[in-house]
């Protein structure tokens, strides 16, 4: 989070400071070629800034550069009084005040891919800034040149025309909505989809939803992907073929809930997943990006849901651990899908003369009691497993790059990582290749052994059967396992590693936990076939979509609670 802080401020910084220096250098002093040469960085830096804060308002920086471009132009022309010049200025200064309203504007319709639909103006309304840059920069080029000033006006009329057909067309919407509702409302009800999946989320988090999508899709019946935040449009509709429609505001979600749904998933706890718990004729089905012995993973805000499908017994007792009072009945066991296509390794393989070690770092978490990431110890970790001869699969958190520290931390693993293998031939993996080229299923599979930070990455490791150490980053000592149940059947790194080479020799060479994994796999996973395994979740899910089906209260041998084997 203070990474993007960072990156914000520095875009706000350059973006003002270079507008200031450029109308300065054009309004006050006799460097028209210096000045341009500024308005154009600054219209960069704008770009850039509009990049790392999608909702900034440059309305104050594209004024200044605005009059000092035309300020320079006239000098450059050095004709008196240029009519095309001064209709440009006129062009530009109601481009300069639309473009932000209309972006607005824009922001609040409804849109969709995947739909066979068209919705061209909110895009077009999205890029309007984008196309005032340019036309700004276009604009000092051509005072650069000292082109004729009809030059500059023909092409700003051209963005102006574009400008003012979005403002029609959104007027339109706005005062004279078509019969039936927007072309997205219809195509939804022709589509009549039976679920939803809503999803809100920071930047980044798309692979929240990525993981679900097959299973959403191996259902069967129709759905759409419901997103609260434009940047998640074009990612997750490229992941499926699903409709991806996205809903800014209260009215656009009734708009997109048509009467043919029945259940709506949730894989977080958003605050904007309330928009849509409010809609009391579906069924809401929790079902989680992950299942860790972490925190957030017994919010208590999971006791808003209809439904809350858990992995295994585990979740539940972590509630109650937690004192989060949820009925018995709300839960479902359906294991965690995503682990169908990791390999079993049912006999233990210990004292390889080459293991390969997946390390899995997570990130520092919102919260300073959800800082779990032993980034701050990695190059010890990292360094212990060279010495051992071990090849390197080093896969960090999507959010890693959002705290600067650890960004400089995880850089320096690589750094590590990439002399060795130079050095040795040892083929580690890390950076893109190992978090983009490879999915977590394959470096599961590819590795003999896992180190991780308390993260659902072990509840996926251990179905695999394979060894896994964890770090007690919150230096909880022994309450460790307590807090951290499934900690029991792995090696637990002290936080400040000091204990690395006795946890090696007990992950990579004896491994006296091989057999209690086993109990703990099924109480954290569920006891389901291997063969069958995903059909726990795709039968469940299909039963929340027949009409009036209300699960069996749950047996007494049933709701019992039990500690995994350790």
């Amino acid at each position: 989070m203070r990474g993007d802080l960072v990156r914000k401020l520095a875009a706000r910084v350059a973006a003002t400071g270079l507008a200031v220096l450029a109308f300065l250098t054009l309004a006050l002093t006799g460097a028209t070629g210096w000045g341009l040469a500024l308005a154009v960085a600054a219209l960069a830096a704008a770009g850039w800034e509009r990049r790392v804060r999608p909702a900034a308002d440059s309305t104050a920086e594209a004024v200044l550069l605005a009059a000092g471009i035309l300020v320079g132009y006239a000098r450059r022309l050095d004709a008196g009084f240029d009519p095309a010049l001064a209709a440009t200025a006129l062009v530009l200064l109601g481009l300069v005040l639309l473009v932000g309203p209309l972006r607005q504007a824009g922001d609040l319709e409804i849109r969709a891919a995947n739909l066979p639909v068209r919705s061209w103006t909110p895009l077009i309304a999205a890029r309007l800034g984008d196309a005032l840059l340019v036309l700004l920069a276009v604009v000092a080029l051509a005072a650069a040149l000292v082109l004729p000033a009809w030059v500059a006006l023909l092409v700003a009329l051209a963005v102006g025309a574009g400008a003012g057909a979005v403002a029609a067309d959104l007027a339109k919407r706005r005062f004279r909505p078509g019969a039936g509702g927007s072309a997205v409302a219809r195509a939804l009800r022709a589509h009549r989809p039976e679920f939803l999946l809503h999803f809100s989320a920071p930047p980044g988090s798309e692979y929240q939803v990525t993981m679900w999508l097959p299973y959403l899709e191996r259902i069967g019946r129709p759905f759409f992907v419901m997103v609260r935040e434009p940047e998640f449009l074009a990612p997750i509709a490229a992941a499926t073929s699903a409709p991806v429609v996205y809903c800014p505001t209260l009215k656009a979600m009734d708009e997109a809930l048509v009467p043919s749904l029945k259940v709506a998933f949730y894989v977080n706890h958003g605050a904007k997943n309330s928009h849509c718990i409010r809609f009391s004729q579906l069924t809401h089905v929790q079902i989680h990006h992950g299942d860790s012995d972490k925190a957030p993973s017994a919010n208590p805000v999971t006791a808003l849901f209809d439904r809350n499908f858990v992995a295994g017994r585990a979740a539940i007792d972590r509630y109650a651990r937690a004192g989060v009072d949820i009925p018995a009945e709300k839960f479902v066991v359906v294991g965690r899908p995503q682990v169908e296509s990791i390999e079993v390794r049912r006999a233990p393989a210990t004292g390889l003369a080459n293991p390969t070690v997946l390390y899995t770092p997570t990130w520092t978490g919102h919260h300073a009691d959800a800082n779990y990431c032993s980034l701050p110890v990695g190059e010890t970790i990292v360094r212990g497993l060279l010495a051992r001869g071990a090849t390197v699969i080093l896969r960090a958190h999507p959010y890693t790059g959002q705290n600067p520290a650890s960004a400089r931390q995880l850089a320096r693993l690589t750094e590590l990582l990439a002399a060795d293998r130079a050095r040795t031939g040892r083929q580690h993996v890390f950076g893109a290749a190992a978090s983009r080229e490879l999915s977590l299923v394959d470096c599961v599979n590819r590795s003999d052994a896992l180190v991780s930070d308390v993260s659902g990455v072990i509840s996926d490791y251990l179905y695999s059967g394979k060894p896994y150490a964890v770090t007690d980053m919150v230096g909880d000592g022994d309450r460790f396992v307590e807090r951290f149940p499934l900690a029991g059947s792995g090696y637990v790194l002290r936080s400040d590693a000091g204990n690395l080479d006795e946890v090696l020799g007990l992950l990579l060479d004896t491994d006296p936990k091989a057999a209690a994994r086993w109990g703990t796999r099924a109480h954290y996973l569920g006891d389901f076939p291997a063969e069958s395994y995903a059909e726990a979740f795709l039968s469940a899910a299909r039963r929340e979509l027949e009409p009036g089906w209300n699960p069996p209260a749950p047996r007494a041998a049933d709701a019992m609670t039990h500690s995994p084997t350790a």
